[in-house]
């Protein structure tokens, strides 16, 4: 698999060589920055942890250079964070067992272009290689613009493949910088991740470089799960201690004329809907 960038790189933690890696991937995850898998797709990592059947490839997509820096790493330029999210990254592959580890190097700007063919063509190669039968990736209505760019470049590279055998049958949009409890609950993928809470501190403890940057992640995350699952409904008895919550994306798959603005405002149009019908019930 040819990359575009020379300083791409694919990691494959147990060493298995690089065709059978990316061949055995089952859960597939697409994150913008180092971190961000281990914040929106542990469904995947946990679906995959210690099972000979199953293994998850994650795709970094920037170089993460432009982090707060704080702390240990206060005087650190973009090109030494980079080198040290690298990483980091590299690290939580091992804890998690990943299949693979595809790291693409891109600048944000590079992303956020929409017409720099590069990056979708990297994933097109990716998905060819790998024909995950589950793609995680950023929801579009999240509110960091390259995390959005990613989940559209995602979503164009999937829907460029023929259809069948190369095409997922799943694609989840998950939470990382907006979260997903005002969708509808018959909208709402609830992922139960409450197993190996301990697996799930060491991922995101690896990444020292953001914690002492000065953003809790770790806890911000492990907090959003456990909220999840306690306020996911209200008049029931908790039956899970963590969840993460998906936009099933699913369907821009099946109809590739589907504008992607308007598949995420139908969503948004119903919530309000919801918002509107209740005040007017209670208020009459």
């Amino acid at each position: 698999m040819k990359l575009k960038l020379e300083t791409a790189e694919v990691y494959v933690p147990d060493g298995t060589p690089d065709p059978d890696a990316l061949a055995r991937t089952t859960h597939l995850a697409v994150g913008t920055h180092p971190d961000d898998l281990e914040i929106m797709a542990f469904d995947g990592i946990l679906k995959c942890f210690q099972r000979p059947d199953s293994w998850f490839t994650g795709v970094v997509v920037t170089n993460g250079s432009g982090s707060p820096r704080d702390d240990l790493y206060k005087d650190y330029t973009d090109e030494m964070m980079q080198t040290v999210r690298r990483a980091e990254q590299k690290k939580a592959s091992q804890v998690g067992e990943y299949g693979a580890l595809i790291l693409l190097d891109y600048p944000s700007s590079d992303i956020k272009d929409a017409s720099n063919p590069a990056p979708g063509a990297d994933l097109r190669a990716i998905f060819e290689k790998t024909r995950p039968e589950t793609v995680y990736t950023h929801n579009p209505a999240d509110k960091h613009d390259t995390h959005v760019a990613v989940a559209l470049r995602t979503i164009s590279a999937l829907r460029s493949l023929p259809p069948g055998s190369f095409r997922p049958r799943k694609l989840y949009g998950c939470e990382v910088w907006r979260d997903l409890d005002w969708l509808a609950d018959e909208d709402k993928v609830a992922f139960d991740v409450s197993a190996h809470e301990n697996l799930q501190a060491a991922l995101l403890g690896v990444f020292d470089s953001q914690i002492c940057g000065g953003k809790r992640y770790d806890l911000a995350t492990q907090g959003r799960r456990r909220a999840n699952a306690t306020y996911f409904a209200s008049h029931g008895t908790d039956t899970a201690t963590s969840l993460i919550y998906a936009m099933d994306l699913t369907p821009l798959l099946q109809d590739p004329g589907l504008p992607v603005n308007d598949f995420v405002q139908s969503h948004i149009q119903k919530f309000a809907a919801d918002v509107g019908k209740r005040l007017t019930r209670l208020t009459s």
